[in-house]
């Protein structure tokens, strides 16, 4: 008989952390946002659309997003070397790819959007808890929008499947050790848009993690909506689940 699994926290296997969700943070941005699962506490903001420097990058029949993520040097325990890494990089495209399904630019030729992504505390799920943060930032600052994107890590501990791993569970060592898959989907449909795993998961487990990724994110897009209705309300507005 199988050993129940225990995490570390408590949490039931497909609980999501606490979270919080807040729009209009940072006043001088066009659009911005705050979303936390847990001790994992991301910011964005988004610019634009500008008028897109270099002239030579500038996209004739619709503007360009940019993504910037970055973990600030004191986010972590062990403290980040300040400035961009080959992971800071390599999350901001990661962040674009998973945004654009969602957004239309084509009203804007020439220009571009920029959306700056930082981490204030760091607890696994960054990745993903700053990509819900910009969904939000785009969404507040006006970008024409076809749905919100929701984003959640799921993975696995030995042979349990789990929602929201932290950094203890992404670091479990027994048995089959850890997995970390990160997803993006459109809210309101079954269209991902991101799918990067680090780990080992049996292709017949795919299908059971995804629907756990839909369950998910139907919560977080309940909170993500409610921080947007609660800004057109009280500019101080917010959430928390």
């Amino acid at each position: 008989m199988a050993k129940e699994h225990k995490r570390p926290d408590g949490r039931k296997l497909n609980e999501l952390r606490k979270m919080i969700a807040k729009v209009g943070i940072i006043p001088n941005a066009d659009g911005s946002a705050m979303f936390a699962f847990g001790d994992t506490v991301a910011i964005a903001a988004v610019y634009g659309p500008r008028q897109l420097h270099p002239q030579h990058m500038r996209n004739s029949s619709t503007g360009i997003l940019r993504c910037n993520y970055d973990l600030l040097s004191f986010s972590v325990y062990d403290r980040k070397r300040p400035g961009p890494s080959r992971r800071s990089q390599e999350i901001s495209r990661v962040t674009e790819w998973a945004l654009l399904p969602a957004i239309d630019l084509s009203q804007f030729p020439n220009t571009v959007v920029d959306v700056q992504i930082y981490i204030l505390q760091a607890d696994a799920g960054t990745r993903t808890a700053g990509i819900n943060a910009a969904s939000m930032a785009l969404a507040h600052a006006g970008i024409p929008m076809k749905d919100l994107i929701c984003s959640v890590a799921l993975g696995k501990n030995d042979q349990t499947l789990i929602t929201d791993l932290t950094k203890e569970e992404e670091d479990y060592k027994e048995g089959e050790g850890a997995t970390d898959f990160a997803i993006a989907k459109l809210a309101n449909n079954d269209e991902f848009s991101l799918m990067q795993m680090d780990g080992k998961i049996q292709p017949e487990k795919v299908k059971e993690v995804l629907e756990m990724a839909n369950e998910a994110c139907k919560t977080i897009y309940e909170a993500q909506k409610k921080a947007l209705k609660e800004v057109v309300e009280n500019p101080q507005g917010g959430t928390e689940a």
